[in-house]
């Protein structure tokens, strides 16, 4: 059973349609909405290409090129920060677990203490997510990598307040972060740092509901696939939040 609603899968399959439609598509084995379903139980349930294949009645390369070609069209659809919400956003970022092996030593991240591939998102203040990041390296700290995608010059550009964790200390310009050893300090610093964090809270949904999709929970694609893939969950979350 797939728990996504029949209207994101309708959805996606009209993506696939335009899409046949614009480059002329020869006749394909599976049709537009077998191929959305198809793509959707690899994201959702994080099945093997082979046991995907062999459920559609497809080859295991056929199937492979169906969620390459679906994924990098949902992945176009996702938003970028050109329109930041009014008052605040919050700053978060986490890890893409993958089966890398102990020699890859770019993708470790000491702080999870696993393999994986850094993805920072910036929410709204309910913790709808607005922007998802591309992966990068798992050993990458959350300030360099925001600082290499830009989303501090961004917002500061913006004049948009920005709340993060202290993983994230140092980043100046609209960026704030908790204090350290708050309770060696007067207690309005340490009630700063109780409203800050539950401000910040909310924040957690975004990568909660991500994760939710099990492709991202210990990704076996190519570490350069890991980005269009949470871009492309990003957008079919925007069609199902707004279906």
């Amino acid at each position: 059973m797939l728990d996504v609603p029949h209207e994101v899968v309708e959805h996606v399959s009209w993506l696939i349609y335009a899409r046949r439609c614009e480059l002329n598509s020869r006749w394909r084995r599976l049709g537009c909405f077998r191929q959305a379903l198809l793509v959707l139980v690899h994201l959702r349930k994080n099945e093997t290409l082979a046991q995907v294949a062999a459920w559609f009645g497809v080859s295991t390369a056929t199937a492979g090129r169906y969620v390459s070609e679906t994924v990098d069209l949902l992945a176009e659809r996702a938003p970028t920060l050109r329109e930041p919400p009014e008052g605040f956003v919050i700053l978060d970022g986490t890890l893409i677990a993958t089966d890398r092996i102990a020699a890859d030593e770019p993708y470790y991240s000491m702080k999870h203490r696993r393999h994986g591939m850094n993805v920072q998102v910036v929410a709204a203040p309910d913790g709808t997510p607005l922007w998802f990041s591309r992966a990068l390296p798992g050993r990458t700290h959350d300030l360099t990598a925001v600082r290499a995608h830009g989303v501090i010059q961004a917002c500061l550009s913006r004049q948009l307040l920005v709340l993060a964790d202290r993983a994230y200390q140092g980043a100046g310009a609209t960026v704030r972060t908790p204090y350290y050893r708050h309770h060696e300090l007067p207690e309005h610093y340490q009630q700063y740092n109780r409203d800050h964090a539950r401000l910040r809270a909310p924040g957690k949904r975004a990568f909660t509901r991500l994760k939710q999709w099990r492709i991202l929970r210990k990704a076996r694609c190519s570490t350069n696939r890991i980005g269009r893939t949470v871009a492309a969950i990003h957008a079919i979350e925007i069609a199902w939040r707004s279906g």
